[in-house]
């Protein structure tokens, strides 16, 4: 008997090596997967320029994908991080409810997720939401537009995806402003999808059907810069624009005289403070933050447009 046990001992110490190995959790690649609704919009391309950069600097290696607003694509690029054992991703989701369970899973799999500029509808699934503050942006652009149309005239609303819990957050916190004013009348309320060519589209539209309106408040600087592209082609240089987003042709048309006003929303910074909260939680396994994390928006006008580039503001 002590003959047989001399060779099985030995043997059993093996196998339950080879258990212990199988059973335990896999050590994380070295890997940030970045996933933004688009890479050819400025604001989604930038933001995902900035979180590539910091994750490099980090000393991460990263793969870029965009989803296309499309929530199907989303989950199958979930499933690429998933399956290429990625450490984190920085992701810009492609709808509030429509992506709670990829995260979910993503964080089952245990991949820490970090959600960047939209915020999905559930608390606990991602490991952090940084999104901008968008409430306070809309205020200050609407106060901006007020001032500008003189506290009166007729005026259309383009909103982005109601999908997208920040089209609606920005439409509320303009109406917080605009509806104080009764000689502020909103004609015409219609969605352009974030998109530059739909806002052309829809204005077009807008102004046959409401040849009176002197404003076009725009819950981002895509569909403003259509709008405002519709106005001219009509001859309409009298329209009162303001955008959303602070991007570079935002202010080129604010430097040109054509754009009243933008908000900007800190893509960029955001982004890279994403990418730190991730290497933060993937070295310590915490990141010392409460979940959703607000960044301020500033308004960016005539006074300071100058030094506007690439969704933040440059010092002096």
């Amino acid at each position: 008997m002590t003959r047989y046990l001399k060779f099985l001992l030995p043997a059993l110490v093996v196998i339950a090596a080879i258990a212990f190995f199988a059973l335990a959790p896999k050590s994380r690649d070295n890997l940030v997967v970045i996933i933004t609704p688009s890479l050819d919009n400025p604001f989604f391309g930038w933001e995902a320029r900035a979180a590539e950069a910091r994750a490099k600097e980090l000393g991460y290696k990263t793969l870029t994908f965009s989803h296309g607003d499309d929530a199907y694509k989303q989950n199958e690029l979930i499933d690429t991080a998933i399956a290429r054992n990625a450490a984190a991703i920085i992701l810009d989701n492609a709808g509030a409810d429509a992506s709670v369970a990829a995260v979910q899973k993503a964080r089952n799999a245990g991949i820490a997720v970090f959600l960047i500029d939209r915020e999905i509808n559930v608390r606990g699934a991602a490991h952090a939401q940084i999104v901008s503050n968008n409430y306070q942006g809309a205020t200050l652009g609407a106060e901006s537009f007020i001032t500008a149309m003189g506290g009166k005239g007729a005026y259309v609303e383009l909103v982005g995806k109601e999908s997208d819990t920040n089209a609606l957050i920005r439409s509320k916190g303009y109406h917080e402003v605009l509806d104080q004013y009764p000689d502020m009348k909103m004609v015409a309320r219609q969605s352009a999808n974030w998109s530059q060519s739909e806002g052309f589209t829809v204005m077009q539209s807008l102004l046959q059907a409401h040849p009176d309106i002197r404003g076009v408040i725009a819950g981002n600087d895509t569909m403003a810069l259509g709008a405002l592209a519709a106005l001219e082609a009509a001859g309409r240089t009298d329209v009162v624009v303001v955008g959303f987003d602070g991007s570079n042709d935002a202010r080129d048309a604010i430097l040109r005289g054509r754009m009243t006003a933008t908000v900007l929303q800190p893509a960029f910074r955001q982004a890279q403070y994403a990418v730190e909260l991730a290497d933060k939680h993937i070295k310590s396994g915490q990141t010392s933050q409460v979940e959703k994390l607000l960044m301020d928006c500033v308004l960016v006008d005539g006074n300071n447009a100058r030094q506007l580039d690439n969704f933040g503001l440059k010092k002096g």
